[in-house]
């Protein structure tokens, strides 16, 4: 025991190092703490439930996860959330992504949640029949509120190559519903010799692969807009008890805190059938993405991210919390800003249920947390961004002006948060050699 106190002891006095000659603040006593954890739970695939919150998951997740907003988090997740149907449908419901690591990222970008739908029928097609019947419903019924509104939902592929508006789609590639085609049940466009064509949503039901729903939420209390996603996990449950996955992949649960404890029994059966592989299956696509974020849509701190739950889940315990002290720092609030650009624009759509003053307050807001975390040349260029976004928010015919503004304030913030990410991340010479492994294409 002694031993393991003194390793932990030396990684801290190393990270405490490399943080200080980098200006990041570090708690010690948390990240000794956390290290101390890490090292008892390592190995584990033991799934951990707080008794007094109901939250439970994966137990490496749920030392990052703070149930401080756990509230706010319900409350969002009562939209987005499919119903249980006895006997037909049993769910799940978690949060993912930096919602779910809320304890170290104080500024996450949206609210993610991720839902296990295992869907109880004779045969394949009559599940993807019933997907198919709840996804809609649940667009058409989740539409619009006071303080939500759909902005589009994922749920199968195009049959054949087809152009929608000015933009061509491959054969294949997953179709993206707007709410008026929700309602209408199928897409219009064209094939390029200029022919008129059509896809319903019951054509693509049997192929449903990509299933997610995609929301702009407003928060009274926060006065600020969010973007809220529910990915789905769909499994066919057989009479003979087999487990399928719709989409031929039953997704691990090393990122996901699941809201109620009621959810444990759904989630035991269906965890059960995750592949024996499915740690390295996902470590290895985590370093895709970061090959993909190193390499061609940069974007370090994507990067930052992806290597965290790589490095926490791998053993390299000294680089996981070095970055895990990193998500804490002001600057970081930028890649929240970066997101909620977005979101606002997103929001700006006909007949959407998000108010004026609900985007304009949002609009305030961000432009106030600009001026808090930022300085000189870079505060001034991004606040005239945001200010004419602001602007452009009060004439109903200038969504063009507002999506320009928009992305000329996303590239500037996205600029400053790169950097500050690239800097603290290749001074820590482990972290820089393992970004210049990836990026090598060697893993």
């Amino acid at each position: 025991m002694a031993q393991k106190k003194d390793v932990q002891q030396a990684d801290l006095e190393r990270i405490m190092e490399s943080a200080r000659r980098l200006g990041v603040e570090v708690e010690e006593d948390d990240a000794l703490q956390w290290l101390a954890s890490m090292a008892a739970h390592k190995g584990s695939e033991q799934i951990t439930m707080d008794t007094r919150s109901g939250v439970f998951g994966h137990n490496i997740t749920m030392l990052d996860f703070s149930d401080r907003e756990l509230e706010y988090f319900r409350r969002v997740g009562k939209i987005v959330e499919f119903e249980d149907i006895p006997g037909k449908v049993e769910t799940a419901l978690a949060l993912s992504g930096s919602s779910a690591q809320s304890k170290i990222q104080t500024y996450p970008g949206d609210c993610d949640y991720f839902e296990r739908i295992n869907i109880i029928a004779p045969t394949r097609a009559e599940a993807c029949s019933i997907l198919a019947e709840i996804m809609r419903k649940k667009a058409l019924d989740a539409l619009q509120g006071p303080t939500y509104q759909l902005i589009e939902v994922k749920f199968g592929s195009h049959p054949k190559d087809i152009v929608i508006g000015n933009r061509e789609y491959r054969a294949g590639s997953p179709i993206s519903w707007k709410p008026d085609q929700i309602k209408a049940g199928k897409i219009e466009g064209f094939t390029k010799d200029g022919a008129q064509i059509s896809v319903s949503w019951d054509e693509v039901k049997n192929d449903p692969g990509w299933c997610k729903l995609d929301w702009v939420v407003a928060d009274p209390i926060r006065r600020q807009l969010a973007n809220a996603s529910n990915m789905l996990d769909v499994t066919w449950e057989a009479p003979n008890g087999e487990i399928t996955p719709l989409d031929g992949y039953l997704d691990p649960y090393f990122q996901e805190v699941y809201l109620e404890a009621a959810s444990v029994p759904i989630f035991s059966k269906l965890a059960q059938h995750v592949s024996a592989n499915a740690l390295d299956e996902y470590v290895a696509a985590l370093e895709r993405e970061v090959y993909k974020y190193l390499t061609k849509d940069l974007n370090y701190g994507k990067v930052a991210k992806r290597m965290y739950n790589i490095f926490r889940l791998t053993g390299r315990y000294e680089e996981a919390a070095f970055l895990r002290e990193l998500f804490d720092e002001p600057s970081t609030i930028l890649y929240q800003i970066w997101s909620l650009i977005r979101t606002i624009d997103d929001a700006y759509i006909p007949g959407s249920s998000i108010t004026h003053e609900q985007m304009v307050a949002s609009a305030d807001n961000l432009i106030i947390e600009v001026i808090r975390v930022l300085e000189g040349d870079e505060e001034t260029e991004i606040v005239k961004h945001l200010l004419k976004l602001r602007d452009a928010l009060s004439q109903p015919e200038a969504h063009e002006m507002l999506t320009t503004e928009a992305e000329a304030a996303r590239d500037m913030v996205i600029n400053i948060v790169n950097n500050f990410f690239y800097d603290k991340l290749t001074a820590m010479p482990t972290i820089k050699a393992y970004m210049e492994n990836m990026q090598s294409g060697n893993h």
